[in-house]
């Protein structure tokens, strides 16, 4: 592998360094996007049943606010209605809508930066290509009266434009299948928060009446 970036010139460095900061980022939202910690499967029914009789008092609000992103956004309610009992609906909406964002922003983070890597990496390749061509016009130009090239110097061009082509396609290629795969499962979980909060808000009204 080494042997191929050193093939490829200085142009590639900047794709490694790509490649490199891709992976990080997907591992990290691979550990951050589990659903334990987003939106755990049996924590809504948890949470209906123990405020079945009465809003849960601060501390066990405090408990779920710590459970996952899904109870960050129910305890919202909780605490709404404990500050203020005879809030609106529009206020509890209003509050668990805020906490909602804030936990949307946070599924989303890094996803932009994921996305501009699988756009600006074929662009890197391409810069790779156009340099690689370059030294290969530059290697056919007489040099002493001579009427032929430097042959290893038009190797080392075309050798220079396909690897940074292949790397560039390597590296944006991944990074698009997982930017699309983490945008479909943050979709898909603030679809969850989102239903989730409207059960709760029938749910704490009902209990109010």
């Amino acid at each position: 592998m080494f042997s191929i970036i050193q093939a490829a010139g200085w142009p590639i460095w900047p794709l490694v360094a790509c490649s490199i900061l891709a992976l990080a980022l997907v591992i990290e939202r691979f550990v951050s996007l589990k659903t334990a910690k987003i939106a755990p499967p049996k924590l809504l029914d948890e949470v209906l049943s123990v405020s079945r009789a009465s809003v849960p008092a601060p501390d066990v609000v405090t408990q779920l606010e710590q459970n996952s992103a899904l109870g960050e956004v129910l305890a919202s309610g909780f605490r709404a209605l404990n500050t203020d009992p005879r809030c609106s609906e529009d206020d509890l909406r209003s509050s668990m809508e805020g906490a909602g964002r804030v936990v949307a922003h946070r599924l989303e983070r890094y996803l932009n930066a994921l996305a501009t890597i699988a756009s600006a990496a074929p662009l890197m390749g391409l810069f790779g290509t156009v340099i690689g061509m370059i030294e290969i016009f530059g290697s056919q130009t007489p040099a002493g009266g001579a009427t032929g090239g430097n042959p290893a110097q038009l190797a080392h061009g075309i050798s220079i434009a396909l690897y940074n082509t292949a790397f560039g396609l390597i590296v944006a290629i991944p990074s698009l299948i997982f930017w699309r795969y983490f945008r479909g499962r943050v979709d898909e979980y603030l679809m969850t928060l989102e239903l989730a909060s409207e059960r709760l808000v029938r749910h704490l009204n009902n209990l109010r009446k």
